[in-house]
């Protein structure tokens, strides 16, 4: 059965009067309140309680709904409509399901006296702290059009870095896992009918023939093993991850792995920058920007030196130097920042080194895959290949003997 909340005027002494009833229809709404002595000015179907990824098979609000939603709505607060009018606009037109609720749920509250980042921020799974920081700027300096737009670009251009970084990831992966399902039917269907093969000739096998036989034997009769051992790892390498200390020290061999690490070098950089460059110039004090820069880092080791950083200027000092102690700022993003601290123009040499490193991860991604292609067809080849020349040389053998 549906909850209505209503606003009504009571007979008696004229006092407006706000409440919820669970009933089937508004009508029954009315017939509630005129047995209660009361006038109905306005009843609603009460929004329903949102629980964003919380668990298994709940919804989530992709960040590419989100990017949407943002820029739909700068553009409508952009053209002057009203603020209550836009969100039912959005509500109405969203494909996400749950981010059509959510945006119900904060239509609710502004309609209730609650400010917008006040509403947003009651839903964190949908918009981050970033958002809602930005968003209460721009109502307190009276340009949410403003800090609307300048927030749906760095989510374009945040969406942006992270899908570029996760399709460098896709082809090798692919690779990968086309090699083990090549190596594993060769181990598990060709090799043995080579064995039996062999064995009925009854011939001594080079060692490369063992050593191949052996490991197909290994994989056919004990496959539960691999599966667990394989699962265990997992396990155990989630679960360390989910310590501070693990992700940190994760995070730090990541970075300076490489290739990768390189890519991920600059696109940490360049989220980092872009992150507080906007912040800073929609309003957002510095010490804000670097907390929540921080959060949004996505790594342990730029988590820390964003902190250290924090603490610094928060004692006076400046920015840059707990930055370039922590060696994953290259020294030119250093340098950068101390010239933006020492002219005021912070938040745009900021956002000019996310434009640059923007670029960099572009030829990073560019440099990986023309890598990753040459080397990942080698070492398949030479997997394989080795597999199949160790299968044959007891025929050459063989035939040798026959000659």
């Amino acid at each position: 059965m549906p909850l209505f909340e209503y606003t009504a005027r009571n007979a008696a002494n004229g006092q407006i009067q706000k409440g919820q009833v669970d009933v089937k229809s508004k009508e029954e709404v009315s017939a509630y309140l005129r047995k209660n002595r009361m006038m109905l000015v306005s009843v609603r179907e009460a929004p329903k309680k949102i629980n964003i990824g919380g668990g298994l098979g709940k919804a989530r609000v992709k960040t590419r709904d989100i990017v949407i939603f943002t820029r739909q709505f700068a553009t409508m607060i952009n053209a002057g409509l009203p603020l209550v009018q836009s969100l039912t606009i959005l509500a109405e037109q969203t494909e996400n399901k749950t981010l059509k609720e959510v945006t119900k749920a904060v239509v609710h509250d502004v309609e209730s006296g609650n400010t917008l980042a006040d509403a947003f921020s009651k839903h964190p799974r949908a918009f981050t702290d970033l958002y809602v920081n930005m968003v209460a700027a721009g109502e307190a300096g009276g340009i949410l059009d403003t800090i609307l737009l300048r927030l749906a670009t760095f989510l374009e251009k945040s969406d942006a870095l992270v899908r570029k970084v996760k399709g460098a990831m896709v082809y090798p992966a692919v690779i990968f896992s086309v090699a083990i399902i090549a190596i594993a039917v060769l181990l598990i269907f060709v090799i043995p009918t080579f064995q039996s093969m062999f064995a009925s000739v009854n011939m001594e096998l080079p060692l490369p023939t063992r050593v191949v036989i052996g490991m197909s034997q290994l994989l056919i009769g004990y496959w539960w093993g691999f599966i667990m051992v394989i699962g265990g790892l997992v396990f155990a390498f989630k679960k360390y991850n989910a310590t501070t200390g693990g992700k940190r020290q994760v995070d730090g061999i990541m970075l300076k792995s490489p290739v990768l690490g390189d890519i991920l070098r600059k696109s940490a950089v360049s989220r980092f920058t872009r992150t507080l460059g906007t912040l800073i110039s929609s309003g957002v004090s510095i010490l804000d920007g670097l907390e929540i820069t921080a959060k949004t880092a996505g790594n342990m080791v730029i988590h820390d030196a964003v902190m250290e950083s924090r603490q610094s200027i928060a004692g006076g000092e400046t920015i840059a130097a707990p930055l370039e102690k922590s060696k994953v700022f290259p020294p030119m993003v250093i340098s950068m920042i101390a010239v933006g601290e020492q002219t005021g123009g912070l938040d745009e040499m900021l956002t000019k080194i996310a434009d640059f490193y923007d670029e960099e991860v572009d030829v990073a991604v560019s440099s990986l895959l023309s890598l990753m292609e040459p080397v990942m067809i080698v070492v398949l080849g030479v997997i394989v290949g080795g597999m199949v020349v160790a299968m044959y040389l007891p025929i050459f053998d063989m035939m040798n003997a026959v000659q």
